[in-house]
């Protein structure tokens, strides 16, 4: 059987990761994976979610199985944190997922479920795993354009080309901190994206992944809320791996809006056929950490807090980039830098300059050249920028000290 097998492809973010793996030279630079870390490079874990851990452990509940839908109260917690407690969250339903990838597979199950031959419309360019996840669920995938000229938001392109969307038809909207870009639309542009939705009756599809990590929690979850205020179904993906450090936990929850009663208990049973016959239930523990915090005054004001010192760190490692950058003679690019938001950047480099970048300066970016803003030592910025530069062929560059060939394993 398994001879049979044809090589499947591999995954280009894991691939880089590897190789950066094998790279023995000291100085790289790791701004692949999409986690945030401090100034000494860690991932740290979160004082909130350590003490939510502290009270669990002494709690010492059961560990008995949730049910289908996973933690409850983790459901209500999150419907209260996304759409306000006065707001569209009377008319949604949630279910806990698996993270929010497994928040995107469910909802597109349900797509594929409810409206068979729907297209699924997503940002060009797009979160590397948008395309996988809704054609493994069957699913036809369209992409529209998101950036203009200048690299800003192209809110004319965007509408123009989101006017064949059909009746039938879903369009993926990330929520904020757009990944892979760090492009988002004004507030203005998310009313005209309503206004387009509710006229041309396709159904807005928010993937909700940095809350927090752009212009502060309320900011960023207003567009997500003024949507489902304004149009009558609504499907929300979200993820607490960014905005409460629960990476390896993997918690998420599946968000439906609608219009009834009856087809919001429909929406939660399907959701739930579907979770029973992917990975039956979600994982507690992470779930419960969440729900601990965001019930609790004290603990919840501590993560809100702590949030904040993350969104000022990236917020530092961006303009503090773009001054260097500026300096060295990059104006255009340090320009179109400064507008971006969240933990991603797209640098305007070519698939060979990043190449580059990664084998005369250690520097370990994608392809596409998307990197973590949120994953720079502020004493690297400097060298971060020079690299950029250098492979840009800046004349005003000073030549860098090139760090050793790069091991011919950490090619492969």
């Amino acid at each position: 059987m398994l001879e049979l097998l044809p090589p499947p492809p591999t995954d280009p973010l894991w691939d880089l990761t590897y190789e950066f793996g094998s790279d023995e030279r000291p100085e790289r630079l790791n701004l692949v994976l999409g986690v945030y870390r401090d100034q000494t490079g860690t991932t740290p874990v979160m004082a909130a979610v350590r003490e939510a851990e502290l009270r669990l452990a002494r709690r010492s509940e059961s560990k008995e199985y949730r049910g289908l839908s996973g933690n409850a109260a983790f459901n209500r917690s999150l419907l209260g944190l996304v759409l306000g407690q006065d707001g569209p969250a009377e008319r949604a339903a949630a279910v806990q997922t698996v993270a929010g990838s497994g928040a995107l597979r469910l909802l597109a199950d349900l797509v594929h479920r409810t409206r068979p031959g729907a297209t699924v419309w997503i940002s060009d360019p797009a979160y590397v795993n948008h395309r996988p996840i809704f054609e493994a669920a069957g699913l036809r995938v369209r992409t529209y354009g998101w950036r203009d000229a200048a690299g800003g938001f192209d809110t004319e392109g965007v509408l123009r080309e989101l006017r064949e969307a059909g009746r039938d038809d879903v369009v993926l909207l990330q929520g904020c901190c757009h990944n892979p870009t760090g492009v988002d639309p004004l507030l203005d542009d998310w009313e005209a994206l309503a206004e387009a939705a509710a006229r041309d009756g396709w159904v807005p599809f928010v993937d909700l992944a940095y809350h927090g990590l752009g212009d502060g929690l309320a900011a960023d979850l207003l567009p997500t809320r003024m949507l489902a205020a304004r149009v009558p179904e609504m499907l929300i993906a979200v993820s607490c791996s960014k905005n409460f450090g629960l990476y390896s936990d993997r918690v998420g929850c599946a968000i439906v809006v609608g219009s009834t009663a009856q087809a919001l208990r429909h929406a939660e049973t399907a959701l739930q056929n579907a979770a029973r016959t992917l990975y039956s239930m979600p994982p507690e523990h992470g779930a419960a950490v969440v729900t601990t915090i965001l019930q609790d005054e004290g603990l919840r004001a501590s993560w809100s807090a702590e949030l904040d010192v993350m969104r000022e760190r990236i917020m530092s490692n961006r303009a503090d980039l773009t001054a260097h950058l500026g300096a060295l003679g990059c104006t255009e690019q340090a320009a179109s830098l400064a507008r971006q938001k969240g933990m991603f950047s797209m640098l305007p480099l070519t698939s060979q300059q990043m190449l580059r970048l990664r084998r005369q300066y250690a520097i370990y970016g994608t392809t596409s050249g998307r990197i973590n803003i949120a994953g720079i030592p502020a004493h690297r910025i400097p060298c971060l920028a020079q690299g950029i530069a250098a492979v840009l062929d800046r004349p005003e560059v000073p030549r860098m000290r090139e760090p050793a060939a790069v091991p011919d394993r950490a090619r492969a």
